[in-house]
């Protein structure tokens, strides 16, 4: 019997979109190799967001046209849609297939490979089969639960929206993901119930533009509707939200984050920099005293949430005062952690055209001071919670020795003693050892967990 394996670059959505990918091929009968170098078809299921992002994937062909040279070595994803012709001149490729055809990847492979002319929209090269069109707003939208990490399989993650309506001057992701479109809310419940079936008790919901979900319905809808949905139509045990942007963060959403135990607090809200001048560079929709309110409103609300952000430095154009702006804002705002990027070019970008360009020694020393200062903000955080109560859920671990949990409010935890995976507990938290908190778990229903631990309200 065929067999396929598939590798995945990048974000969450493109993991999301590679575990579609798998269901596809195994509704088809097909069996999924355990590594590339065993499969017939290889399937590379690319991110464009960086060069490096590019560059990886250009590595990873090569390694596996050395290493596998029979195999059929099939590249999709962002980088695939963005520049077919570039990825279908690197030998050992057989097919290119971008995210417009992506959700007929399987059916364009069975038995063989199907012959050009039945995709009207296909276009061929000398040796290498191509398959791209413009991406619409009608383009299938993939969906299946995919897991983080082999050791924390305890926590799908389901993607229930996929492009973005807006039109950042750095972000190639709308010309190679579409238009926003959402998973039907039926879809969704449906989806949650079936792992909730299967035993999981934390479902993570995550997208390229989340907060539009339900805006490109024929009788839209809005985020909050599905999240009300979800904590009335299923049994879910917790909610986790990923990356919502700033201006989708009603009081409504905040209200209905504060007022469920069975959402996770945490709070993603992506910031890019705290200086108006670059904000308006970038085409952002908000202001910095904006993002401001909407920070202090969720921490208002949620007093323990996690609050992590999006920052990026070395934008075309940015001064030291401009950066300045942004290392003081996020010294002065409540977050947690953070993530930060270094600008990179891509091609057909506004940003790419723009003058000044930011030297890459400067960049990367503002990525390195944000990046302190994340660590700094995180630490305390930490230590923050030491003598008091947290929920957390354990993880899969191969370490006798202990069991890793993350808990509601997204740090990571070690208990000392083994416990089963997916379960949810209250630990008392001892100690912040290694960047990591250390504590002693009791069950959620355990009334003699320590009084002098006092709860997290």
């Amino acid at each position: 019997m065929s067999c396929f394996y598939v590798q995945n670059f990048g974000c969450r959505a493109t993991q999301a979109d590679g575990a579609a990918i798998e269901r596809q091929f195994q509704e088809q009968g097909l069996d999924r190799a355990d590594s590339s170098d065993n499969a017939q078809v290889v399937v590379l299921n690319t991110c464009t967001v960086t060069a490096s992002a590019d560059q990886d994937a250009r590595a990873a062909i090569r390694r596996i046209h050395r290493d596998n040279p029979d195999a059929q070595i099939v590249v999709t994803g962002c980088y695939a849609q963005r520049a077919p012709e570039e990825i279908a001149a690197i030998p050992g490729v057989s097919q290119v297939i971008g995210n417009s055809h992506k959700h007929q990847l399987a059916k364009i492979l069975r038995p063989t490979f199907v012959p050009l002319s039945a995709l009207s929209t296909a276009k061929q090269s000398s040796d290498t089969n191509i398959f791209v069109s413009d991406i619409f707003a009608h383009t299938e939208l993939l969906a299946a639960p995919v897991f983080e990490a082999a050791n924390q399989r305890t926590r799908p993650n389901l993607k229930v929206q996929d492009g973005c309506d807006n039109r950042c001057s750095f972000c190639v992701i709308p010309s190679v993901r579409g238009q926003s479109r959402s998973l039907p809310l039926t879809k969704v419940v449906d989806e949650i119930n079936t792992l909730v079936d299967a035993g999981y008790r934390e479902v993570v919901i995550s997208g390229i533009n989340l907060g539009r979900w339900g805006r490109d319905f024929d009788r839209p809808q809005r985020f909050e509707d599905m999240v009300r949905t979800i904590l009335s139509a299923t049994s879910l045990k917790k909610l986790r939200v990923s990356s919502v942007e700033p201006m989708d963060w009603s009081c409504e959403l905040v209200d209905l984050f504060a007022g469920s135990a069975r959402i996770a607090k945490h709070a993603h809200v992506p910031m890019q920099s705290g200086s108006d001048a670059v904000l308006r560079r970038m085409h952002r929709k908000y202001r910095p005293w904006h993002y401001r309110e909407k920070i202090g409103t969720i921490r208002d609300a949620m007093p323990n949430a996690a609050i992590g952000a999006d920052v990026m430095v070395g934008f075309p154009g940015e001064t030291e005062a401009e950066f300045e702006e942004t290392r003081r804002m996020i010294e002065d705002l409540p977050i947690t952690y953070l993530h930060v990027f270094t600008y990179s070019a891509r091609p057909g970008t506004p940003a790419a055209e723009m003058s000044n360009q930011v030297p890459v020694s400067a960049a990367r020393e503002r990525n390195r001071i944000l990046r302190a200062l994340g660590e700094q903000k995180k630490m305390s955080f930490m230590r923050s919670f030491v003598g008091k109560n947290i929920e957390a859920i354990t993880l899969n671990v191969n370490d006798a020795s202990h069991t890793e949990a993350l808990t509601d409010n997204y740090l990571k935890l070690r208990f000392k003693r083994m416990h089963e995976p997916n379960q949810w507990l209250i630990a008392a938290i001892e100690k912040v050892e290694n960047g990591v908190l250390t504590g002693v778990a009791y069950p959620q229903s355990n009334a003699s967990c320590p009084a002098k631990m006092p709860s997290l309200a």
